[in-house]
């Protein structure tokens, strides 16, 4: 599915990511767990193709087997990568509907995608107000995430990286999130749940468990090593 090949990340001289190599395989639930600064972030930005961030000559990233590390953000979103963020920008004058309606175009006819807005929508408990007000405009953390989870499902994306989906979140709505997540994305999906709280894997149950820390990818394993984290934290991992 996805394959990062001897990654270091840069930015503005100072080294951020060092050395990753990893595969991961479709349809699987991922975690990338580590604490504040490690790197997460950073990665999941790269993997979308973040303009700002230079990529040590040996670096790799195929998608399908396709090289994609010199393709734009848009040219890796068409191919079926995406990435929630972790805090969302407003878009003012856009509204939900404008910018779905604009990405899949080509996909679903406007009549259908507005009430496939709606019925998602009132699932994700999301007040109808917010469909009809600029994206992201004055939204609380809990409904900005909720409407990356509605993007996600609509845009149905092959390979979907979560970036601290929890955050800004209480446990109702992390739950209808989730829930919602597990529903409604297509099978074949490889989904990614960034976090540096073992506690989101109560609700996404992952197949695997990536650590990281300072930048590097230093344990993977399954959600026993979650576990083991939430309950000695990071310390017990060694870099």
């Amino acid at each position: 599915m996805l394959s990062i090949k001897n990654l270091s990340v840069s930015i503005e001289r100072k080294k951020i990511l060092q050395d990753i190599s990893f595969d991961f395989k479709p349809g699987k639930t991922y975690a990338i767990l580590g604490p504040n600064g490690s790197g997460k972030s950073t990665l999941a930005s790269t993997l979308l193709g973040h303009p700002n961030f230079l990529l040590s000559r040996n670096a790799k990233i195929t998608f399908q087997r396709k090289n994609i590390q010199s393709l734009s953000p848009n040219k890796r979103a068409t191919l079926g990568l995406f990435l929630s963020f972790q805090t969302p920008l407003a878009l003012p004058g856009v509204t939900i509907f404008d910018l779905l309606r604009l990405a899949l175009e080509k996909k679903i006819d406007p009549v259908t995608l507005h009430k496939k807005i709606q019925e998602y929508a009132k699932e994700l408990d999301i007040k109808e107000e917010l469909l009809r007000r600029s994206l992201n405009d004055g939204f609380s953390g809990g409904e900005k995430k909720k409407m990356e989870a509605l993007q996600a499902v609509l845009l149905a994306p092959q390979f979907a990286l979560f970036d601290e989906v929890d955050t800004g979140v209480d446990v109702d709505a992390l739950k209808k999130i989730t829930q919602f997540l597990k529903k409604h994305l297509p099978k074949k999906t490889t989904r990614v749940f960034i976090t540096h709280s073992a506690k989101l894997l109560q609700y996404v149950k992952p197949d695997h468990v990536l650590v990281m820390k300072e930048g590097r990818l230093v344990k993977t394993g399954s959600v026993i090593l979650a576990k083991k984290i939430e309950r000695f934290g990071f310390d017990v991992i060694p870099i």
